[in-house]
C-alpha cells in the first residue's frame, strides 16, 4: 500500500497521505515520498493546482515518532522535513490544504505552508511540539508569526493548545470552513477557479507575496515590475483584454508570446 495517493483531474493534482492507522503520521518513506510528488508537481505544466489532504478522517498527526531511536545525527533526520517545506513553500502553482480531523505539530504547519486551507468543523488544531519536548518545525517558527502576529504565535506555539476550526479560522490560519458533506465540493469548486487562472501571473503573483513580508518596498516594486514584464510578454494578458472586449471568459494558457528571432528592427 502506497503512503502518498496521487491523483489528477482537471489540472489539479492531490497528493493524500495514507498511513491512517497512525492518523497520516508522517515516517521517513512518507517524507521521501512527499519530496518526491512535490518535485513532480513543479515541474508538470499540466498541474495547474495542488490540493493536499489526509486518508482515513485525519490530516496529519505530524511526524512519526519511531519507536527505536535512530543513531543518524538529528540534523540528517531534520533535513526531509526541510526539503519538503521549502518544496511547497516554493511550488509554483497554487496549494489548497483540505483538513479533516486531527492537524497537529509538522502537520498543521504543512497546512499552514499551503497558500489556501479549507477545513471542516471537526477539524483540530495544534502546534503540539512543546508537550512532547520539542521546538517548532516544518516552518511554523515563520508562519505563524506571519499570519497571527507574534504574541498569538507565542500563545500556540509555548502552550501546545488545541483549537477547533472555527477559532482557527478567526485567528486568519483557515481560510473558509466547509460541512463535511460539502468539503470536496467545495474544494472542487475552489480549485477549478484556480485553474482557470492565469498560470505564470499566479506563480509570480504567489512567489511575490510570500518574498514580499521580509523586503522593503524597493526591493518589492522592483520584483513587481520584473513580474509584470514577464506577463506582459506572455499570451494570456492579450488573452485577458480580447476576452473582456468580447465579454466573455478568458482562456489563460500560460504560453509565451513573444515572437521568436525578434530583431531590433522589429521594434521601431
Amino acid at each position: 500500500m502506497s503512503v502518498l495517493l496521487t491523483s489528477d483531474a482537471d489540472g489539479v493534482r492531490t497528493l493524500t497521505l495514507n498511513r491512517p492507522h497512525r492518523r497520516n503520521a508522517i515516517d521517513a518513506e512518507l517524507w521521501e515520498a512527499l519530496r518526491t510528488a512535490l518535485v513532480e508537481a513543479g515541474g508538470d505544466r499540466s498541474v495547474r493546482a495542488l490540493v493536499l489532504t489526509g486518508a482515513g478522517g485525519a490530516f496529519c498527526s505530524g511526524a512519526d515518532i519511531p519507536r527505536k531511536v535512530s543513531s543518524a545525527h538529528p540534523l540528517h533526520r531534520i533535513r526531509p522535513l526541510t526539503e519538503v517545506t521549502l518544496l511547497l513553500h516554493e511550488l509554483p502553482v497554487p496549494t489548497v490544504a483540505k483538513v479533516t480531523g486531527v492537524a497537529v505539530g509538522a502537520g498543521w504547519n504543512l497546512a499552514l505552508g499551503c497558500d489556501l486551507v479549507v477545513a471542516t468543523p471537526g477539524a483540530r488544531f495544534s502546534q503540539i511540539f512543546a508537550r512532547r519536548g520539542l521546538s517548532l518545525d516544518c516552518g511554523g517558527s515563520w508562519l505563524l508569526p506571519k499570519l497571527v502576529g507574534l504574541q498569538q504565535a507565542k500563545r500556540l506555539a509555548l502552550l501546545a493548545e488545541t483549537i477547533d476550526a472555527h477559532e482557527a479560522k478567526a485567528l486568519g490560519l483557515v481560510t473558509w470552513v466547509a460541512e463535511a458533506d460539502t468539503v470536496d465540493a467545495f474544494v472542487d469548486d475552489l480549485t477549478a477557479r484556480l485553474v482557470a487562472g492565469p498560470p505564470i501571473a499566479l506563480a509570480q503573483t504567489k512567489a511575490l507575496l510570500n518574498e514580499g513580508a521580509d523586503r522593503t518596498l524597493r526591493d518589492v516594486l522592483a520584483g513587481e515590475a520584473r513580474a509584470q514584464a514577464v506577463n506582459f510578454a506572455g499570451a494570456d494578458v492579450r488573452e485577458a483584454y480580447a476576452a473582456f472586449a468580447a465579454g466573455r471568459e478568458p482562456l489563460f494558457t500560460g504560453r509565451w508570446a513573444v515572437p521568436p528571432n525578434r530583431t531590433e528592427e522589429d521594434d521601431t
